[in-house]
């Protein structure tokens, strides 16, 4: 319990932040800030190349930019293309893994190879579980995910800041492996000790797909159709990268530039991406629908429904902060390619589940919430639904606690931090330092016995 004191202190001394670090808006402008590394448009701050991904979203079409259907490219491929290949047929996360990792799509010799060392690098150290994830559990299980992996540095039995990188590569497939576990068992522990719920661990089968272990490890009974694994896996390839600009995988590239060791910097990745703005927004997505589902009246009131999107863009409604959630993206305008892929995932696991009616209501606020946005917004690009839209539904159907839903993304994305990780340490060797402009004013130093009280 933290003392009243220090409550009051602190409430206190709020005030005191507010006044000294405001600074007026207008100084940013007159500096040319880019606040959020972004100009006036939208448009990220370059301050690197990679050739891992790439994201397209408009095209120039004489001489001016015009928004298009959202792209998004692995390697040199298409997702859309991979994702509609392997779709229903056979499990992506590894095969996407590697050629994230290593620039090339996988023979079936290299895949099996491949598969093989992931699956012998499933497993924790002896007696982390109990000493580490099953102490001090914590509804938070991305807080949990950073302290195992901090922790996992001490057991490393190379030198962990070798920063060569067959000893990087080393760890980031040890992580990658290590990461559902992680989250999994965090799950468990909060689960047990805080919820009072049955105690069940159950160790990852080497020869089963991430997808597949992570339902396998988070069901009591082990028990999973291959329709939710193929869903899991889809979203899994989906989240997996997304350009160097996003949040935590420029957070990747930020610690490492400052030459840290594989762990540290993970953690760092892990701290950015449990955000609401950015790994936590299908969780606010989810509480909106609850929101939603409470003020129209039924799935088919659609005059109900168009009223209440309408008060939510007004701040009368949800969260009153004008933002209906899952809609609208940093960069994809006309639309989010990751959301139109998965779109068919959704439907098909949705009528599996017997959820159609609910179903119905996310596609209806997919095609009337941008209308409503443009109406009431002066909008300098459109509006669409983004991938998060979507995912926290297929979770919710696949009966994934809410408290994973991050860490699920967390378990995708450390491919993508993998790969500019060690893209970042071959390129450049350069801290990233950029500039902040001081408007600080000078003041003549006041010797303690003259300050007043």
């Amino acid at each position: 319990m933290i003392d009243k004191d220090i409550l009051d202190y602190t409430q206190r001394m709020d005030k005191v932040c507010h006044e000294v670090d405001n600074v007026n808006a207008e100084v940013y402008d007159e500096y040319g800030v880019k606040r959020g590394l972004r100009d006036k448009n939208g448009h990220g701050v370059l301050t690197g190349v990679t050739n891992i991904s790439k994201i397209i979203s408009s095209e120039i079409i004489d001489g001016k930019e015009v928004p298009c259907d959202g792209q998004l490219w692995y390697r040199g491929y298409n997702v859309i293309d991979m994702i509609n290949d392997f779709g229903f047929k056979r499990f992506g996360f590894e095969e996407v893994a590697y050629l994230l990792l290593f620039g090339n799509l996988p023979t079936e010799e290299q895949l099996a190879e491949f598969k093989g060392v992931l699956g012998s690098l499933n497993t924790l150290p002896t007696n982390f579980t109990r000493d580490v994830i099953m102490k001090a559990p914590t509804k938070d299980i991305m807080n949990s995910m950073t302290k195992s992996v901090l922790t996992l540095a001490a057991y490393d039995d190379y030198d962990v800041s070798d920063l060569s990188i067959q000893n990087v590569l080393r760890q980031c497939l040890a992580l990658i492996s290590e990461f559902p576990m992680l989250a999994v068992y965090g799950y468990c522990a909060y689960n047990h000790y805080e919820k009072d719920d049955s105690m069940y661990i159950h160790r990852p089968d080497p020869n089963l797909s991430t997808a597949e272990n992570m339902l396998r490890m988070l069901r009591a009974d082990k028990n999973y159709t291959e329709l939710e694994a193929q869903v899991l896996d889809a979203a899994l390839v989906l989240h997996m990268e997304h350009g160097g600009g996003n949040n935590s995988t420029f957070t990747t590239r930020v610690v490492s530039s400052a030459g840290s060791d594989t762990y540290s910097v993970m953690a760092a990745a892990l701290s950015s991406l449990k955000g609401p703005k950015h790994g936590g927004a299908n969780i606010k997505v989810m509480q909106m629908m609850e929101d939603i589902r409470q003020h129209i009246n039924g799935y088919n009131d659609i005059d109900g429904l168009k009223d209440y999107l309408a008060k939510i863009v007004d701040k009368q409604g949800f969260d009153n902060r004008g933002l209906i959630y899952g809609m609208g993206h940093a960069i994809y305008a006309t639309s989010d390619p990751r959301a139109r892929v998965f779109r068919q995932f959704v439907e098909k696991l949705a009528i599996d589940k017997h959820m159609e009616k609910e179903f119905e209501l996310y596609s209806n606020i997919e095609k009337l919430a941008p209308e409503i946005i443009a109406e009431k917004r002066r909008i300098y690009k459109g509006v669409s639904a983004n991938v998060d839209f979507y995912s926290g539904f297929v979770y919710s159907m696949l009966n994934i606690p809410v408290e994973m839903y991050t860490p699920i993304f967390a378990i995708a994305r450390i491919v993508g931090w993998s790969a500019h990780r060690i893209e970042e340490l071959i390129n450049v060797d350069k801290i990233i330092r950029p500039a902040y402009k001081s408007i600080m004013v000078e003041r003549e130093y006041i010797p303690f016995d003259q300050r007043n009280n």
